[in-house]
């Protein structure tokens, strides 16, 4: 039982030491590279075909106000984060799911995650309206 004990004392502290080791040598935490990949997104966006760089244009205004950070935006060449939903058609639906029409909604969003996304980080009127913009334009494509 002594040796047992002696044994998961040392394999955790192998594991701490391995995983501290690995942080201070790579230097990156998860928020660096989720800022690397955006990055590379962004340039791999601007880098290839007309209608991507276009859509880039488009997308500059949901990249500046961190929306890619958790929203793709598939119909106009937007890659962005997987953890809310894609807002390619939401100019369309965002009345129907929640129940007010998107300017509404941007400004006092019904959803618990983007109520706290917006005291955090309000929108300007002429942001709304640029973001209401861009996508409109996804909803037509």
């Amino acid at each position: 039982m002594k040796q047992t004990v002696i044994i998961f004392i040392i394999s955790a502290l192998i594991g701490l030491a391995g995983g501290y080791t690995y942080f201070q040598f790579t230097g990156k935490s998860q928020a660096a590279d989720a800022k690397q990949k955006t990055a590379a997104v962004q340039k791999e966006t601007n880098d290839s075909k007309e209608t991507v760089s276009a859509s880039s244009k488009e997308g500059d205004i949901l990249q500046q106000k961190g929306c890619l950070s958790c929203h793709s935006v598939s119909k106009l060449n937007l890659q962005g984060g997987t953890t809310g939903p894609d807002l390619s058609n939401a100019y369309k639906e965002v009345e129907g799911k929640h129940g007010k029409p998107i300017e509404e909604f941007l400004k006092a969003p019904t959803s618990a995650v983007m109520s706290g996304v917006i005291k955090s980080h309000p929108l300007t009127n002429e942001e709304r309206a640029a973001i209401i913009k861009v996508l409109k334009t996804a909803s037509e494509k």
